[in-house]
């Protein structure tokens, strides 16, 4: 199973992740989030930094030059588009650097295969997380995971919402043929943007 740990904000965890063989780390490239990450780690550090994890530029709603000058900046390997970005948006993008459109599940009555059709041929990966009307991005909470398992999806996709340690079980319970990763944040963490690593190890080791 593969993992990704959002809302990095420093160089030094970044190292630590590729150190637990972390498969993608999430940056947040949004100005509101308590996470922002682009005042707290330098774009040539970052660039300059050799890991084997995919590193992820998250956006909300950012136009293409907007992204990618970040993805040139940062030397990021794949953007994650968090808001109502459009299909011709995430095909332009997904023409120069990998792209997992994410999506906020408000309930288990939402059509799953509605909502992702018109992004079908456009992006690499989607992303499933709990909608909120208060903020854009990690929630802290979860969604029902039975809507994904009525759905057909038929691309990767990646868990997010909510989950941390207590949750390995579940996770590794969730069956579908396109499951991919899951997507931990905020259940790990000191405060917002500080991961508590033996959470993060004791996550990881968990989903051996």
């Amino acid at each position: 199973m593969n993992t990704k740990v959002c809302g990095i904000t420093q160089l030094k965890q970044l190292q630590q992740l590729d150190g637990l063989d972390i498969d993608f780390a999430g940056l947040i490239f949004y100005k509101d989030s308590p996470r922002y990450v682009g005042d707290k780690i330098s774009a040539d550090d970052l660039k300059n930094s050799d890991f084997d994890l995919k590193k992820v530029g998250v956006f909300v709603n950012a136009g293409y030059d907007e992204i990618m000058q970040v993805v040139e900046d940062y030397g990021l390997d794949v953007v994650q588009l968090h808001g109502d970005e459009s299909p011709d948006l995430c095909e332009e993008l997904s023409e120069e650097v990998e792209v997992i459109k994410a999506f906020k599940v408000k309930d288990s009555k939402v059509s799953i295969d509605e909502m992702v059709a018109d992004y079908d041929e456009v992006c690499d990966y989607y992303l499933f997380d709990t909608a909120s009307s208060e903020v854009e991005g990690g929630t802290g909470k979860q969604f029902d995971w039975k809507v994904l398992s009525k759905a057909k999806i038929e691309k990767p996709f990646f868990l997010s919402g909510g989950i941390g340690v207590d949750d390995i079980a579940k996770v590794k319970g969730f069956k579908h043929p396109d499951y991919y990763a899951v997507d931990i944040n905020s259940k790990v963490e000191k405060e917002p943007g500080v991961k508590d690593m033996g959470l993060v190890l004791q996550f990881r080791q968990g989903l051996k």
